[in-house]
């Protein structure tokens, strides 16, 4: 690894930067699924962001949302270390009820996504890495990828995780992306 290579990002909830006698910085990761909680990933800082707070975070709220996410007690996004980690964003209305059929759905999640990184002062141009969340893939999965393009972008594409799941309370997607800071 050269010094100004950039290094993976992966998805995580804590991270610490903790420098040696011979100010050598490394990272320490706690990554968010419970499934890899005894693994940790480390690697060694950017040089641009050595000597930054690691652990300073802020919460960014799209407008006219604000009070759902204070219900559900979560940001929708937090700003930290020159990226935006936002939350699983799913084809809600301002009232937190879903979308019926698959297809508005999923195009109401991208918007909702888009208000989110616009509230950062992103685009989905700036998305580095996604995670898709769909319930029963084999029957929606086709639905789903032929609504991708619209908002996807040109090439090179983030990275994309996708995961069948039983139950997303009502929806039946959800997208959580990581997109770096202009």
């Amino acid at each position: 690894m050269h010094r100004n290579d950039p290094f993976l990002i992966l998805s995580f909830i804590d991270c610490l930067d903790i420098t040696n006698n011979e100010g050598q910085s490394r990272l320490f990761i706690r990554p968010i699924s419970s499934l890899y909680s005894a693994f940790t990933f480390t690697g060694l800082i950017s040089p641009q962001h050595k000597g930054t707070n690691m652990t300073a975070r802020e919460a960014v709220f799209p407008f006219g949302r604000q009070a759902l996410y204070e219900r559900n007690r979560y940001s929708p996004a937090i700003k930290s270390n020159g990226f935006l980690f936002v939350s699983g964003q799913v084809g809600s209305h301002e009232d937190g009820s879903p979308e019926h059929d698959l297809k508005a759905q999923v195009r109401l999640a991208f918007k909702n996504l888009n208000a989110v990184l616009a509230a950062a002062g992103c685009t989905f141009e700036d998305v580095v890495d996604v995670t898709l969340f769909v319930v029963d893939p084999e029957s929606n999965l086709d639905a789903i990828w032929s609504i991708l393009p619209e908002y996807w972008g040109e090439a090179p594409y983030p990275t994309l995780t996708g995961i069948g799941v039983t139950w997303l309370y009502g929806f039946k997607f959800e997208i959580k992306v990581i997109a770096r800071l202009p």
